[in-house]
């Protein structure tokens, strides 16, 4: 077995059940290995590393699928030695120093090395397939290893899902610990649940497993927290783009199209850093235009929005034309005891001030007006993002099928 600050887990399981899938999940990683619907499909040994904090805790083997458990069980007895009593683990020692572990079983004893050399074993079940003498005959292989082995029923969503079979089936073969975890779905605590139950076999390890569900929480929620930023930065720029139209239907049209382009833009971007932040691509949800409507026009210049614009312009305004006074009064000595900067400050406030309102009333006197986006149409921007989050928050990197928001929750708050 390993050193005890690894803990080496050997992903195991029939064919075509989701083995590679889990590595994907659990790594977050959706371009590990290969996931295809044929049987088959990985048919070498594949590694990779979880870390916490810079330092790797477990590493988990991808292995081939079990084919051919009920001949294997029989060419074990063919290879035994009369009168001879081995325990599991050596009768699985013989079976891959004999010939038939280079040939016909070369896939299964690939699969049986790696979990000989590893602490642990997750063997991957898929719920909607029935419990067959094929799979009893791999939970009999498996177990001869030796090696603690906790089933992930997987799939377990499915509406053909037969859990309770499953579960019934393992307590016959001793296993009496399993986790339900979905590698399309999981439960936002999915991976927590798993390797709490895996700590529970391998208590030598059970820190490592701590350290990293504790990893594992923090890194959720600083996702969560930069989603919210994101999120944020999004609806702060698309409320604050304000573009003035030149009078005439064509020029409204233009400035309509104009600020329409800027916000799908902006959406797209915060969409991709979504999906970047979650590790997920651009496949997992095909960008859907916005559909904008109802940009109100105009602003009244004494509308409390359009005042407190102006107060924050004239506090900007106050601390430039300070810093300017403070300038003249070091240069006349302190003589005017702050009163330069008193009067840079006034001066700055409404020259800045005045040059924007100015700008706004000039423009209405020659029939310009002022194009902004509407609250509706901000919330339904909120509205999207936060279900995106939630759809990335529940969705596993072996998921094949791209992500589809539900737009029935949205649809009231533009019109």
């Amino acid at each position: 077995m390993s050193d005890a600050t690894l803990l080496t887990l050997a992903v195991v399981g029939h064919t075509n059940t989701g083995k590679t899938s889990l590595l994907r999940t659990l790594t977050r990683n959706p371009d590990f290995g290969r996931v295809d619907d044929s049987p088959g499909t990985t048919r070498r040994v594949e590694g990779a590393r979880l870390l916490v904090d810079g330092r790797p805790v477990v590493e988990l083997f991808d292995t081939p699928g079990l084919e051919d458990s009920m001949a294997l069980l029989d060419y074990l007895d063919q290879i035994a030695q009369r009168g001879e009593r081995l325990d599991g683990p050596d009768r699985i020692r013989r079976f891959l120093d004999s010939p038939g572990s280079r040939g016909r079983f070369e896939q299964e004893a690939r699969v049986l090395k790696q979990l000989l050399a590893c602490d642990a074993g997750l063997y991957v079940i898929d719920v909607r397939d029935p419990v067959l003498g094929k799979h009893k005959d791999e939970l009999a292989l498996l177990g001869s290893c030796g090696r603690p082995l906790l089933p992930v029923l997987n799939f377990i969503h499915s509406p053909q899902g037969g859990g309770e079979a499953w579960r019934d089936a393992l307590a016959r073969a001793g296993l009496h610990a399993s986790v339900a975890f979905d590698t399309v779905a999981p439960a936002l605590d999915g991976e927590e649940q798993l390797y709490g139950k895996l700590a529970l076999l391998t208590d030598t390890h059970a820190h490592l497993l701590a350290a990293l569900r504790r990893d594992i929480a923090q890194q959720r929620e600083r996702r969560r927290t930069d989603a919210a930023h994101a999120i944020a930065e999004l609806l702060i720029d698309a409320a604050a783009w304000h573009l003035s139209s030149a009078p005439g239907d064509d020029a409204v049209r233009a400035a309509t199209q104009s600020l329409r382009k800027r916000i799908r833009q902006r959406e797209a971007r915060c969409v991709k850093d979504l999906l970047k932040r979650y590790n997920f691509r651009a496949v997992d949800f095909p960008y859907h235009d916005l559909p904008l409507g109802g940009e109100r026009w105009g602003m009244d210049l004494f509308h409390p929005q359009a005042l407190k614009d102006a107060g924050l312009r004239v506090g900007k305004g106050i601390a430039t034309g300070a810093m300017a006074g403070v300038t003249v009064d070091i240069f006349t000595g302190g003589l005017s005891m702050g009163g330069a900067a008193l009067a840079g400050a006034a001066l700055g406030g409404l020259w800045q001030g005045a040059d924007r309102m100015g700008k706004r009333i000039a423009g209405r006197l020659r029939g310009y007006r002022e194009l902004s986006v509407d609250d509706a149409v901000l919330r339904l921007l909120m509205l999207r993002e936060t279900q995106l989050v939630q759809a990335l928050e529940r969705r596993g990197h072996a998921a094949q099928t791209p992500i589809v928001l539900d737009g029935s929750k949205t649809a009231g708050e533009t019109s």
